[in-house]
């Protein structure tokens, strides 16, 4: 059986990072769960990350990934690149079927387990299922609209949830802003 993926959204803007994602868990063709929780904050609240996977391997990530934030004093971007590398060159990670998105008010990375670790040139990154629904229209809200970060992936969500049969409307958005 098929595990399908989730969507998951971040969002720089002006200082500001919403992170956000909604709480389907499909199974094959079955939603198994409609509230799951794939957005958290981490390192005493100073980073955000999010995954699209296989829950178990999502929750293994969170976990290595503050470690390595723990490891670089809160620097996100060095603690995704040495997750990137652990992911890809240890042999039980490279085995996690999920994707990251994660960051701080002042980068947003995607991170994968085949060493990929791209930061978006406008600030705009997605994963899962729904990803590049959710990508399209927050791309269009903020180059047409004046809403925040977080006002951003929380409507490209639902607009997303629309279109996406493995994305619901049980969206959990996590936001932090500069200086937090």
């Amino acid at each position: 059986m098929a595990v399908r993926s989730t969507t998951i959204l971040g969002v720089r803007k002006g200082g500001e990072i919403a992170l956000g994602g909604d709480g389907q868990v499909t199974l094959d063709k079955t939603a198994l769960k409609h509230t799951a929780v794939k957005v958290r904050p981490l390192y005493e609240g100073r980073a955000l990350a999010g995954f699209a996977g296989s829950a178990a391997d999502g929750i293994t990530l969170f976990e290595k990934f503050e470690a390595k934030l723990e490891e670089s004093h809160g620097n996100v971007r060095r603690a995704a690149y040495e997750l990137a590398k652990d992911w890809r060159t240890d042999r039980v990670l490279r085995r996690l079927e999920a994707l990251m998105v994660v960051g701080d008010p002042e980068h947003l990375l995607l991170v994968s387990g085949t060493g990929d670790l791209i930061e978006p040139d406008d600030g705009v990154a997605a994963i899962g299922s729904g990803g590049a629904h959710a990508l399209a229209a927050a791309r269009a809200l903020l180059k047409h609209t004046d809403l925040s970060a977080e006002e951003v992936v929380r409507e490209a969500l639902l607009i997303t949830a629309d279109i996406c049969i493995y994305t619901n409307r049980e969206i959990t958005v996590e936001t932090l802003r500069g200086g937090a």
